[in-house]
């Protein structure tokens, strides 16, 4: 039976760092109470699990081998990449689990209140853009679903000009996944942990069978498994380099805003650590499945084929076909939402507290997908693509100054209550942390030539391309070297703190009791015993 207190007056929820200025934030914004903190170290590992299941971490090996590499190298860059992105993942988000607060309001401290706008609206536009082209990869899950179906849905005829770069099989797909998709982007995060669940379980007992059916159809063998590098000398290095970006690119962003995430854990923070080890071995045994059921394909088929539908469209039997593509399908989904749907969501709650939740950005995110015609970006704009995925050169500053701030600069002493007021320890100079401009501006720079040449390979930059060849690694430490010398040499006093001050402590200090604040504090003091004295507390704190 639940204890009652009938002699607490009772308000209604509202946030508790608003300050009287609902402009700065609101609940979905605020850091997550107690009661709400319910992802557990199972719920993290179905997350990386599922995240980690999917077509582009199946493709990662195919641009490797494409640079020259050969097989046995790709596996040990996918596993080098994500050894090293996993612990500046585990460091930012453990941030989040301290401090329980989303990625946008964690970079206030490091960029100012308003500088952080910079890292936000970066974050933002990629979600946004990533949401929609993800979604146009699960509309081409739905179709094979459909044609395994009914075959005679891959023959529809098309009404849609070619120039448009879909047909009607395809559109029709796409309305169907984006449809989909909606019920989840609906869900508070904290319900999301079970469709992450569902998808670790799902996923990778299909890819597993490919991996069977792979060593079963060729006897154990295949083209690639006897390939070797076709590059030698210095073009071997910078390849080895520059794959090994790639790979931490397709993750920079996780490395940012992490927190996104583990900011609703109800463990400690001790188990973060637990992504050093566990996803350079995920990953790595997904890279092999896709390595080894290409290889399959191609002995099989007698055509290399990287994108699993294309290598799932050979196969006879249309009930394997529907399966293999609806685990693929799940895997579009869960990732769609955990990497682009929930960061953008975050972002623009910052952006806009007083019209925006979480809920409303996600929906917001889907609906922008389509004014990015994502098929006419995949059809036509390779170049733009590329400027996509070189991002990451952005990401590693983002991250290192972050990652710095806390651990290094600041000694893990943050005040929780300061990130959520614009005219705070955090204002900085006229609300920008110049110190974290300059350092982000210095580990972008060197980047840029290369960057340019990604985006249009017409234009020559000569030897410009070898500092983007590592240019994540090259962004991160130069960044971090940079932001904490200048951190150093002139230190914001006001920022430093002698001790960090926690949510916990905002929200016992503003009378929070299972999520609801309370306005009597005599009954506080009850609660809380004399020991703790409430009304002491709420003076020492506020």
């Amino acid at each position: 039976m639940k204890f009652e207190r009938p002699h607490l007056k009772v308000a209604q929820p509202k946030s508790a760092f608003a300050e009287g200025n609902r402009r700065w934030t609101n609940l979905d914004l605020d850091p997550v109470p107690r009661h709400m903190r319910k992802w557990g170290v199972v719920s993290f590992i179905a997350y990386w699990i599922s995240d980690a299941f999917n077509a582009a971490t199946w493709q990662f090996a195919a641009g490797i081998i494409a640079a020259g590499l050969s097989w046995r190298e790709s596996l040990g860059i996918v596993g080098l990449g994500f050894f090293m992105v996993a612990i500046v993942i585990a460091f930012n988000g453990a941030t989040g689990v301290i401090h329980h607060a989303p990625f946008p309001v964690i970079a206030r401290a490091s960029w100012g209140f308003w500088g952080s706008y910079i890292a936000i609206i970066s974050r933002c536009i990629l979600a946004v853009f990533w949401f929609a082209i993800q979604t146009m990869n699960g509309a081409n899950t739905i179709r094979v679903m459909i044609g395994a179906i009914w075959p005679s849905f891959l023959t529809l005829p098309n009404h849609i000009p070619k120039s448009q770069g879909i047909d009607d099989a395809t559109m029709t797909s796409f309305v169907i996944f984006w449809l989909l998709q909606l019920p989840f982007l609906y869900m508070h995060p904290n319900n999301l942990r079970w469709l992450f669940m569902a998808k670790s379980i799902i996923v990778p007992i299909c890819f597993i069978a490919m991996l069977i059916w792979a060593f079963v159809s060729t006897d154990g063998g295949g083209e690639l498994f006897a390939g070797k590098p076709t590059i030698s000398g210095s073009a071997y290095s910078w390849a080895f380099l520059a794959s090994l970006t790639s790979v931490q690119g397709n993750y920079a962003t996780l490395s940012v805003n992490q927190a996104d995430f583990s900011r609703y854990s109800r463990v400690s923070v001790k188990w973060q650590l637990m992504y050093v080890p566990m996803l350079p071995i995920v990953f790595t045994f997904i890279s092999f499945i896709g390595i080894a059921a290409s290889s399959a394909g191609a002995a099989r088929y007698g055509t290399l084929e990287w994108d699993p539908m294309a290598l799932i469209a050979h196969w006879d039997n249309r009930a394997c076909r529907f399966f293999a593509a609806f685990s693929f399908a799940l895997a579009a989904l869960g990732v769609n939402i955990s990497a682009n749907s929930l960061s953008a969501a975050n972002d623009f709650t910052a952006l806009m507290p007083q019209y925006v939740n979480i809920r409303r950005g996600q929906l917001l995110c889907a609906v922008l997908s389509w004014c990015l015609v994502p098929w006419k970006i995949l059809a036509s704009a390779g170049s733009f693509l590329n400027f996509m995925a070189a991002y990451a050169i952005f990401l590693g500053p983002i991250a290192a100054i972050m990652l710095f701030d806390f651990w290094v600069v600041h000694a893990r002493k943050y005040d929780t209550l300061a990130l959520y007021q614009p005219h705070s320890i955090y204002r900085y100079t006229g609300g920008f942390n110049w110190r974290a401009v300059v350092a982000f501006l210095i580990g972008v720079a060197p980047n840029l030539p290369g960057f340019i040449n990604g985006v249009n390979n017409n234009i020559d930059v000569g030897v410009g391309i070898h500092p983007y060849q590592f240019g994540w690694m090259l962004g991160f430490v130069s960044t971090a070297l940079v932001y904490t010398g200048l951190e150093k040499v002139f230190p914001p006093r006001e920022t430093f703190i002698e001790r960090a001050v926690l949510p916990d402590e905002i929200y016992d200090a503003r009378g929070e009791i299972e999520g609801v604040p309370v306005e009597n504090e005599e009954g506080m003091d009850e609660m809380f015993g004399e020991k703790k004295g409430f009304r002491s507390r709420m003076e020492r704190i506020l």
